[in-house]
């Protein structure tokens, strides 16, 4: 083995232990190596899985003949979700000299969030065909919904890294010791900690599966099976037959009663009342041909009063009426606008001053006979007797119908008429910013179009 001379060990000694213990400070000459800090943070967990809902109990029909049952229609329980992983820890070292840089401590990786509890589920449904209701009172039937799955537990965080020293100086020295040119500086450089990973959310628990539910029909054949939706274009609904059908229910209390005793069902039971059928007759009054609108999709419903609803496209306004003949259902179809129609108006004109300053808005699309509309105007002056109002408002409100007239898609607006605008306001020169807000509606549905408008009063020429 070499032995070590003593100088060498007594500058080491010095160097290491007697000067940062003194002074907290690092020399460093041009030649040093500067420690540099380059570990990642922790990584945080994955997430539980979440349970599966619980299968719903079978929907049966039987015949109740007076014969004993004994059936079971519960659903199945729901299944727990995973617990979420907890964070990794960050990778943490030792602290010596880290020489120039600032450093910030890894932090710890957060945990994963538990799964949610899978939902119990539904009991089954269970239809008795009967003759002598008494016959039911030999029929036990449990369907229970299902047990709710419980969520998983969050993952746990891991604690930061943390400083072995938060702060020290680095003195860097340049030329040579006792050397004119020999100058050092001092520079403060930071250690902050990391933070602690945080703690992932439990899962949340699952629903309770509902009860089953009894129906009950009087008779002994088996009810067909409820068609009462469609879905088709206006071409299929012009050119080719359907029918709905659906059967229709009266909702009864105590269906316990009617079972035998230790059934498990909803005691909120139906009772068969009538099977509904229908079909649509559609009438188009539009005067745009229905040959334009043939690909658009209409969703019908059958209803307990037998009408069927029609619901056509978001992107269709229209105005129709329905009444029932029989078991046909007529509507008529008076106005269809697409609704990209609905909001392409325009400032025409702003004319006139004083109490005969009116603006005029034109209907692009040449629908207003048929769609109703109001007008809400913002009305600023930008003008040198008004800038202390610095472009608010003095007028925001909803016109008066009285103000506003139509001629065919051309609406006037008598701005002169609002007695809350001041008169100087209305004057030649006066630069107006106006925001129009237009209403648009057609029995249920409604839109609004913005319009901004920037200009001036003008002077009528004589």
């Amino acid at each position: 083995m070499k032995t070590l001379k003593l100088p060498f060990l007594l500058s080491f000694y010095l160097f290491t232990h007697i000067l940062p213990a003194a002074a907290n400070v690092i020399c460093v000459t041009a030649e040093s190596q500067i420690a540099r800090y380059y570990d990642g943070d922790g990584s945080r967990g994955s997430d539980g899985r979440s349970g599966r809902d619980g299968r719903s109990g079978k929907n049966v029909t039987i015949k109740a003949d007076g014969t004993s049952l004994n059936l079971d229609l519960s659903g199945k329980d729901g299944e727990d979700g995973e617990d979420g992983e907890d964070g990794s820890r960050p990778h943490c070292r030792g602290y010596g000299d880290e020489g120039r840089e600032n450093i910030t401590a890894p932090n710890g990786g957060s945990g994963g969030n538990g799964g949610r509890g899978g939902n119990g589920g539904n009991g089954g449904i269970l239809t008795v065909l009967y003759q002598n209701l008494a016959d039911l009172k030999n029929i036990v039937v449990l369907a229970r919904g299902g047990e709710p799955g419980r969520g998983g537990r969050g993952g746990r965080g891991t604690a930061g890294c943390s400083c072995g020293r938060r702060r020290w100086e680095v003195k860097n020295c340049t030329g040579n010791s006792g050397s004119p040119d020999y100058k050092c500086s001092n520079r403060i450089y930071r250690c902050s900690g990391g933070f602690d990973g945080i703690y992932g959310r439990d899962g949340v628990n699952g629903v309770r599966g509902k009860l089953g539910i009894l129906r009950i029909v009087k008779g002994q054949e088996s009810l067909a099976e409820d068609n009462p939706t469609a879905e088709l274009t206006i071409s299929r609904l012009i050119n080719q037959g359907f029918l709905l059908s659906k059967n229709k229910w009266q909702i009864r209390q105590g269906a316990k009663s009617l079972l035998a005793i230790g059934s498990v069902i909803d005691d909120e039971y139906q009772e068969f009342e009538s099977r509904l059928e229908g079909s649509l007759n559609l009438v188009w009054n539009e005067k745009e041909p229905i040959s334009n609108f043939a690909n658009q999709m209409v969703n019908l419903t059958l209803n307990d009063n037998q009408l069927i609803d029609v619901n056509f496209p978001d992107d269709l306004w229209v105005n129709g009426v329905a009444s029932l003949q029989g078991n046909v259902t007529e509507y008529r179809v008076n106005n269809v606008i697409k609704k990209d129609d609905v909001t392409r108006l325009a400032v025409a004109d702003f004319a006139n001053y004083g109490d005969n300053l009116v603006l005029r808005i034109v209907d692009l699309a040449g629908k207003s006979e048929v769609i109703n509309t109001r007008f809400k105007i913002k009305y600023t002056v930008q003008d040198g007797v008004y800038d202390s109002f610095n472009n608010q408002a003095i007028f925001e409100e909803e016109i008066p119908v009285e103000l506003v007239s139509r001629e065919y898609n051309r609406f006037s607006i008598a701005v002169g008429k609002l007695s809350k605008i001041p008169g100087s306001a209305l004057q030649p020169g006066t630069n107006v910013n106006m925001e129009i807000t237009v209403v648009r509606f057609l029995g249920s549905r409604s839109t609004q179009q913005k319009i901004n408008w920037q200009g001036t009063i003008r002077k009528v020429r004589s």
